[in-house]
């Protein structure tokens, strides 16, 4: 079937489920986004006047999605995704009491478990009555209809192991908690994947069929139940600290969902990268080396340690360096994100990348 912002979605599914499979269907899988080139001159929605609304006024989202995915090209890979945005107002630590502060562009948690150790954590509960629960399943609800026929609707971003337990504790706090008390932070985050297992469903539930199995704040989609996991936190941890401590938790994500992509953020995490590729229900590796740092090709050592190890693998490039890629990567496995200044040279960069991939 096709969508309304995506007509060729039928063919993108079949290529999400070859690299799912690890498969090759001629070309490495390329999501490439432009400007339309029938482009009207539109100007925005109008803002609305305070933070907490932007977020929250749901007319406000669907004008914002539908201008955003009208001017938009997807190529190859990429698809319109329809969701109210990702400040953390509807995330984990909100629903278990955290409060939430609101800029226009971002959001963060004040930390609630203040005590002298991590008991808190387990006396949480989800506030399925509290103001910003109510406001997400609305949100999905809306997300399911708009997108009908249109787009696909995101499950979201609610959090992930590790940095719920940082946003409820503090990161500060954590950083001595896992030096001090390590058995306290593993019933924790046994105890916040539950809690995450149980919010999953309940939002699947509600975007599964309009978007024939699952996206999220990550833009890969899967005829299942797909997430990106991720433990930010652990990028100023050890290795060792990491498979103590997070990494059994990280793998009881991946048998829950269909399939999994772990975003792995910033150079100092590429030290857990190993213990990663040792999850055998983890499909993919997304390697994101930060802001400031260099292109993911300047660590083509890593890069390639996730394909010799049978993950796939994900980055993000600007289209002068997809030639590169190709090169020095093999197209099995391999998803690249990019953009285009025009959809004509986004259909020519797609055309390109069927010759240049090998292997």
């Amino acid at each position: 079937m096709s969508l309304e912002f995506k007509p060729d979605w039928e063919e993108a599914r079949t290529r999400f489920q070859a690299w799912w499979a690890h498969e090759c269907l001629g070309r490495a899988a390329i999501a490439v986004t432009a400007p339309r080139a029938d482009l009207a001159d539109e100007a925005p929605p109008a803002r609305p006047p305070t933070p907490l609304q932007r977020w929250t006024d749901l007319d406000y989202a669907a004008a914002c999605n539908e201008y955003r995915m009208r001017r938009t090209f997807y190529g190859g890979e990429a698809f319109p995704v329809w969701s109210v945005g990702y400040p953390g107002h509807t995330a984990i630590p909100t629903f278990l009491g955290c409060p939430v502060e609101l800029d226009w562009d971002t959001g963060w948690w004040n930390p609630i478990v203040t005590g002298t150790g991590l008991e808190g954590v387990l006396d949480l509960r989800l506030d399925r009555g509290g103001y910003w629960w109510r406001f997400t399943i609305a949100a999905l609800e809306r997300a399911a209809r708009e997108a009908a026929g249109r787009c696909l609707a995101s499950v979201g971003a609610f959090g992930g192991c590790g940095d719920t337990l940082a946003a409820l504790r503090g990161t500060d706090r954590l950083l001595l908690d896992v030096v001090d008390r390590p058995a306290e932070v593993i019933a924790a985050e046994s105890y916040l994947m539950d809690v995450w297992c149980a919010v999953y469903d309940e939002f699947y539930r509600i975007v599964r069929a309009v978007s024939q199995g699952s996206t999220c704040w990550f833009s890969l989609w899967s005829p299942g139940k797909f997430y990106a996991a991720q433990n930010d936190f652990s990028y100023m941890i050890s290795p060792r600290m990491f498979r103590e401590l997070f990494l059994p938790v990280i793998e009881r994500q991946t048998q829950f969902l269909d399939h999994t992509v772990y975003h792995v953020d910033g150079v100092a995490a590429f030290a857990h990268v190993p213990a990663l590729c040792e999850l055998p229900r983890l499909q993919a590796i997304q390697i994101l080396p930060g802001a400031g740092k260099p292109s993911p090709l300047h660590y083509l050592d890593t890069l390639r340690y996730v394909q010799q190890a049978g993950k796939n693998l994900h980055i993000t490039i600007p289209p002068e360096e997809v030639p590169e890629a190709l090169r020095e990567l093999r197209a099995t496995g391999l998803f690249i994100a990019t953009w285009c200044a025009s959809e004509a040279e986004a259909r020519q960069l797609l055309r390109q990348a069927e010759r240049w991939s090998w292997g």
